[in-house]
């Protein structure tokens, strides 16, 4: 029998606590998102990944949601932008490949492995900044170098002019606000849009060696290939995906770090790779707690439970990462010697899987090691139990993350 829906807490209080909840129900269990709408949090992790791989689930809520369809969705819901964007996210089948083709050069191998030098670079600076605070003050490690780091990263990869990065820096961290009104949400797209149309208008006059001029080159070239609004929203969404998932993925792993003390030695010292601290962090607090939103194509049957054609499908990665039937008892202890720790959904499956999951890594790759190797001494000035979360349920970070830089004050 299914049970009457969980309302999901927006502001992300107990992230984990609500997701073991809604995994204690079974593997699809309906939920409440703002606004009252509902959805099917997937947290099974085999099912998830089946379901996210194939083509009976879809993105386009234009094509395959009944509510959006029947226009009971609308401009003043808070979510409307993260539904109905013409980009790669919200895309379905031929339409998906076509916008993730034209993507995709941007994030080869190739040319992420060339961002190694930028990275180090942005990453020295900042901490040069952090070096010369005075003793005995606490930092903000999040807002002074989780946050800065993947900002000026996709800035510069995307060719956001130095005038823009600013303004367009508070709307990205405006999508993942879980307190936000229809109406700020409303307002927050629309900025975010401006900007962005802003960014295009600048590169078309000074193209650069950035994603921005190779989309707009590629467009002027076949106007049938990509629309303005493709255009712009797909620069929206590589620039927000681009972002947040990377700033949560620093600060989890360096508060992980803080409040494990042996862990702590054996990375720093070498005994266990910083790419297995990253990928059980990514495990254990993926970036992205609950991934807005897919949408049945045909009915599904889910152990017992009927999903049916055109409902909402919410991918609840925090809970699938912590599937018992994948990681075991210990699912919910950080293990860096998990053997299944790899096998996590945090950068999503399928055709979908992020294009920048290898930007992110190599971002952790320079900047954790750099933080713990120019301030050995680094500890937090609160107790772990006083940090609070980031505001929303699909963001998974912590508001702040103050830090003391030497040793004891």
């Amino acid at each position: 029998m299914q049970h009457e829906p969980i309302a999901l807490d927006t502001t992300g209080t107990d992230i984990q606590g609500e997701s073991a909840r809604i995994r204690a129900r079974g593997p699809a269990s309906l939920v409440e998102l703002p606004g009252g709408v509902l959805a099917w949090s997937v947290t099974d992790a085999t099912v998830l990944k089946s379901l996210l791989a194939g083509p009976q689930v879809s993105k386009d809520p234009r094509q395959h949601w009944a509510a959006f369809m029947n226009g009971e969705i609308t401009e003043d819901w808070p979510l409307y932008a993260w539904v109905t964007a013409d980009n790669m996210f919200t895309a379905y089948g031929a339409g998906h490949r076509r916008l993730r083709k034209l993507v995709a050069p941007a994030f080869t191998h190739r040319r992420t492995t060339a961002l190694r030098p930028r990275i180090e670079a942005i990453t020295d600076r900042l901490l040069d900044h952090l070096s010369v605070m005075p003793r005995g003050e606490s930092v903000d490690l999040r807002a002074r170098f989780a946050y800065p780091v993947p900002i000026q990263v996709i800035s510069e990869l995307m060719g956001v002019p130095q005038h823009l990065g600013p303004a367009i820096h508070t709307c990205v961290d405006g999508f993942f606000d879980g307190t936000f009104t229809p109406e700020q949400a409303q307002a927050n797209y629309l900025e975010m849009y401006r900007l962005i149309s802003e960014l295009v208008a600048y590169r078309r006059e000074t193209p650069g060696d950035d994603v921005a001029s190779v989309l707009i080159a590629t467009q002027d070239e076949d106007g049938s290939q990509l629309s303005e609004k493709e255009l712009v929203d797909t620069l929206m969404l590589v620039i927000n995906a681009g972002h947040e998932t990377t700033v949560n993925l620093l600060d989890q792993a360096i508060f992980t770090l803080l409040t494990r003390p042996q862990l702590r030695a054996e990375v720093v010292e070498g005994r266990v790779p910083w790419s297995d601290l990253v990928e059980e962090t990514l495990r254990f607090e993926p970036p992205v707690a609950h991934l807005p939103l897919r949408y049945a194509v045909d009915d599904l049957e889910i152990g017992g439970i009927r999903i049916r054609k055109g409902e909402a499908i919410l991918a609840s990665y925090v809970a699938a990462n912590r599937d018992p039937k994948v990681h075991g008892a210990t699912a919910d202890e950080f293990d860096v010697t998990r053997p299944t720790k790899d096998q996590h959904v945090a950068f999503g499956y399928g055709a979908h899987h992020c294009l920048g999951a290898p930007l992110a890594r190599l971002e952790a790759a320079v900047a954790l090691p750099a933080v713990f190797r120019r301030f050995p001494n680094l500890r937090l000035a609160v107790a772990p139990s006083e940090l609070e979360p980031v505001v929303s349920f699909v963001s998974n970070g912590h508001r702040t993350l103050p830090v003391y830089l030497a040793g004891e004050e």
